[in-house]
């Protein structure tokens, strides 16, 4: 139909046009009903098997979506909820969750935590662990290519590592590296010290 060839165009630039408060609603609207659950409303999991989204770069929020789309990232959860979700959206997902207030992690162990301060500022020379601030940050706050670490839940972390250990996370050839040669104690430390930064 030659008429909605016409109408098409201009129908998506209609939508370009809409108000910013109206494509955050939208987007708000999808948080509520695809995210939340796992990820809460402003990005700030409350479970800590599960990450905090906000203030993380969005470029990065973007690459991990398409990660979990393309099988390349697995997650359990995240599989099955990645399906449900149009890949036009993941900018609105990302844009939405990178600019939310990060809320602070809690040290449980603060002589564990120091630990983990030195290792993630100096690494571990003798097994060849690079210092984690030297790709996410002194502040632990990341990047467009490394993720914000800072206040991340302990048990996301630790988790993280060890699916870079085991090579069921293998995007990131540095991570696997380092993942295989942290130890356990070395692992427990960082995550430990991430969560206060």
């Amino acid at each position: 139909m030659p008429g909605l060839r016409v109408l098409t165009p201009f129908l998506l630039s209609l939508a370009l046009l809409l108000p910013a408060s109206l494509r955050a609603a939208d987007a708000q609207e999808m948080v509520k009903t695809v995210c939340a659950a796992c990820h809460g409303v402003d990005g700030n999991s409350t479970d800590p098997v599960n990450p905090k989204l906000a203030g993380m770069d969005q470029e990065y929020l973007m690459r991990q979506l398409k990660a979990f789309a393309a099988g390349t990232r697995r997650d359990d959860a995240m599989s099955g909820i990645i399906a449900t979700v149009d890949t036009s959206d993941f900018a609105k997902l990302a844009a939405y969750y990178g600019p939310q207030k990060p809320a602070p992690g809690k040290v449980l162990d603060a002589q564990l935590a120091t630990k983990g301060r030195t290792l993630y500022e100096d690494g571990n020379t003798d097994s060849g662990v690079p210092a984690c601030a030297g790709c996410h940050q002194s502040d632990g706050k990341g990047n467009a290519r490394f993720p914000r670490l800072a206040g991340q839940h302990q048990a996301y972390t630790l988790k993280q590592l060890a699916d870079y250990k085991s090579g069921r996370r293998a995007t990131d050839p540095l991570m696997t590296t380092v993942g295989k040669r942290l130890t356990t104690d070395e692992s427990k430390a960082l995550a430990e010290y991430i969560a206060g930064l």
